[in-house]
């Protein structure tokens, strides 16, 4: 009974230390999806809009990476501002690259008729190199207050865990 009982114990343990420590990675996991890319020069945008469906669907997380408008190729998918006093940001496809004229003629997916005004370059912030659907409501709500008590609050329950997994019989 004794054998088994620390067979028990240390099953239980043995959980516990895999459980706490696969907390915490899940939390490192979720946090460097939002560090990594922004020291790499990335910028991320949550989309908040069906423009781009289903190529892009609402909620999804999009990494930006600026470069020079001018290499920007029809098809490609670009952020830009909506306005030029930094209005909100609009992800579309471009239909064409007028570079004499400076200016991008867009449509998203979803629309049947191309954007009814030219975005400048002045507007353009990068093309979309990336796009991980869904995520982005995710890491909205984690980035929020509650979202960090909550990151938080498992990071420690997960060092408990590892703590209760590491006691010795």
């Amino acid at each position: 009974m004794r054998k088994g009982g620390r067979t028990y114990r240390s099953t239980g343990r043995r959980i516990c230390s895999i459980t706490g420590t696969a907390l915490i990675l899940l939390v490192i996991a979720l946090c460097s999806l939002l560090v990594l890319p922004g020291a790499l020069g990335f910028r991320m945008y949550h989309v908040l809009s069906g423009s781009m469906e289903p190529t892009i669907p609402v909620g999804s997380l999009l990494y930006v990476q600026g470069g020079q408008p001018e290499e920007v190729d029809r098809e490609d998918i670009i952020a830009f501002y909506s306005s030029a006093e930094g209005g909100g940001i609009i992800t579309h496809r471009v239909m064409e690259n007028n570079v004499v004229m400076g200016v991008f003629h867009t449509k998203g997916d979803a629309n049947e008729e191309e954007d009814p005004m030219p975005v400048s370059y002045e507007a353009y912030i990068g093309s979309v190199v990336c796009s991980l659907p869904y995520v982005g409501a995710f890491l909205t709500v984690m980035t929020s207050f509650y979202g960090k008590i909550t990151a938080m609050g498992v990071v420690v329950l997960g060092m408990i865990l590892n703590l209760i997994g590491s006691k010795r019989a």
